[in-house]
């Protein structure tokens, strides 16, 4: 989080409660990280005053939102919440979709004021949620801590304002940059501590990829085991040519979608029949998949957050394509010289200024590794600016 308020659109200037209080709306938030996809993440406190009332954060889809989570737990405890503040991180919802708008629960409980984080950027909202509660006489201030609601819900935020998800890469590399072995043997660089950290990010994308050569080089299944989680995200291959063996290992019941250019109706009917989807895209001017038109889809299909393991062929394409907006990259304190390495672009860099650069977020100790952190700041600036955060 920036602990910065960012502001977006009128309100008194938040108190120092009312940062406090924001502040634990967006930890509350933290709790649906792994189930609220495709929905965002959003956590509400009750509070009244200066006494916390209840709180409660997005459940998996379908169930309820943060505000009626809130309020279904005050009720619960028999807790009058008539005349409190709502701390809310994502505008009400006014809408009717799988469940009924946040907006009226609010009013119908009789919630005197809401502070909301960050203006709904989905179209289906975008104000009309303040709107509503405004009209209903309730005092709405908006804007506090927005920067930090968009960087809980880069996916979402992305796909409501650019239509395509938010991507970032994870890879694990020795000190001098190698991914594997020039054989490709690369179990194990990092060690435990790092492993079960990247199945964390695993569990909160809403889909892991990989590329064709990872599958056949490594057989691996790309599920989440090291922590628990409610939900497995959608496991997905990116296959040209289509040559995924039936018996690979990633094919366990669960769902997998394979991504191809070379439709083959006996082979994806099989697969079908073992949960996998195969979808056919059409191909870029090199003859491989497009992976525009890859984003494209995944963005019309809900996936908020793509989570990428694979080579340096994908990963080096992504990278020239400027699809790539975060990396979440373990380093390991060992040499292993001539190896394979991070990235292998399609077209080299023949200057510095052309060089394909992002910006370090955070550093943080995983046993004897490191994991950094890594974004490309054009990409952010623009999801910030079409989410209506102003450039400072």
């Amino acid at each position: 989080m920036t602990g910065a308020p960012q502001a977006q659109s009128g309100g008194a200037f938040p108190s120092t409660e009312d940062h406090r209080w924001m502040r634990r709306a967006l930890t509350v938030a933290e709790q649906s990280l792994f189930v609220s996809n495709p929905n965002p993440r959003v956590g509400c406190v009750l509070v009244r005053g200066g006494r916390w009332l209840a709180e409660g954060c997005t459940q998996q889809v379908g169930g309820r939102h943060a505000e009626a989570q809130a309020l279904h737990e005050a009720a619960l405890q028999g807790v009058d919440v008539r005349g409190a503040t709502a701390f809310v991180t994502l505008e009400p919802c006014s809408h009717t979709g799988r469940t009924p708008p946040c907006a009226d629960a609010l009013i119908a409980a009789g919630i005197e004021r809401v502070v909301v984080g960050l203006r709904d950027p989905n179209p289906k909202v975008a104000g009309r949620g303040i709107e509503r509660l405004r009209a209903a006489g309730i005092r709405v201030d908006v804007g506090l801590f927005a920067e930090d609601v968009v960087a809980q819900n880069p996916g979402f935020c992305a796909r409501m304002t650019r239509g395509t998800p938010w991507l970032w890469l994870k890879s694990a590399a020795s000190f001098d940059g190698r991914m594997a072995l020039p054989d490709g043997r690369s179990q194990w660089i990092t060690g435990d501590a790092a492993r079960d950290d990247g199945h964390r990010w695993r569990a909160r994308a809403c889909m892991v990829l990989t590329g064709i050569g990872t599958i056949l080089a490594d057989d691996p299944m790309l599920d989440v085991r090291a922590i628990e989680t409610p939900r497995q995200p959608v496991r997905a291959v990116l296959d040209t040519q289509f040559v995924l063996g039936e018996q690979a290992r990633i094919i366990n019941g669960d769902p997998v979608w394979v991504f191809t250019t070379r439709p083959d109706a006996g082979k994806a009917a099989r697969l079908s029949a073992r949960n996998v989807r195969v979808i056919v895209l059409p191909a870029d001017n090199q003859g491989g998949l497009s992976l525009a038109a890859l984003m494209r889809w995944l963005g019309e299909h809900e996936i908020n957050e793509v989570h990428v393991e694979a080579g340096a062929r994908l990963q080096g394409a992504l990278i020239q394509a400027r699809l790539v907006d975060e990396w979440v990259a373990y380093l390991a304190p060992s040499i292993l010289g001539d190896g394979q390495g991070l990235a292998a672009l399609p077209a080299p860099v023949e200057a510095l200024d052309q060089a394909y650069r992002y910006e370090f977020l955070d550093v943080a100790h995983l046993g004897r590794d490191m994991r950094l952190r890594l974004r490309d700041p054009a990409r952010w600036q623009a999801l910030a600016e079409a989410c209506g955060l102003k450039r400072e």
